[in-house]
């Protein structure tokens, strides 16, 4: 068995508006992450178990790193994100006000891409684009 570090060639990162509230940016980010699993399945790590067997749902295999930004860097981030066609997942001002799944998509689907008022976004690929994506922001702290 190797103790040498793990080092991924891809990335998960999240990228959140920095005027929000904490219980907001807790609320997107685990909303924002959710999607990812659901389409790129490779990002999902192997179930766990504890020592007395109790069988836990499997995690991502890697760290998901927080930036956060003004919406001017989220709006570029965003053009960025789509022309490198990168798995991705947003969260609009708007849901913060629906109460449900169909509700949310309603409300994304209402708004044109441009005028999207984006509060985060969620993207996984490479290393080097998903780093040219989040360009300009920060780590959270």
């Amino acid at each position: 068995m190797t103790s040498e570090p793990i080092r991924f060639d891809t990335k998960i990162t999240v990228l959140l508006r920095e005027d929000l509230e904490p219980w907001q940016r807790l609320n997107v980010t685990a909303f924002l992450v959710s999607g990812l699993g659901t389409q790129v399945p490779e990002v999902i790590g192997e179930p766990y178990e504890d020592a007395d067997g109790v069988p836990y749902l499997p995690m991502f295999r890697q760290p998901v790193l927080v930036f956060e930004g003004t919406k001017e860097t989220l709006t570029a981030a965003h053009a960025r994100v789509l022309s490198r066609s990168l798995p991705r997942a947003v969260f609009t001002s708007d849901l913060f006000s629906t109460g449900n799944d169909r509700d949310n998509r309603a409300a994304v689907r209402a708004v044109s891409t441009g005028e999207l008022d984006l509060v985060g976004i969620a993207v996984y690929g490479p290393r080097n684009a998903v780093d040219k994506v989040v360009k300009g922001a920060r780590m959270h702290p």
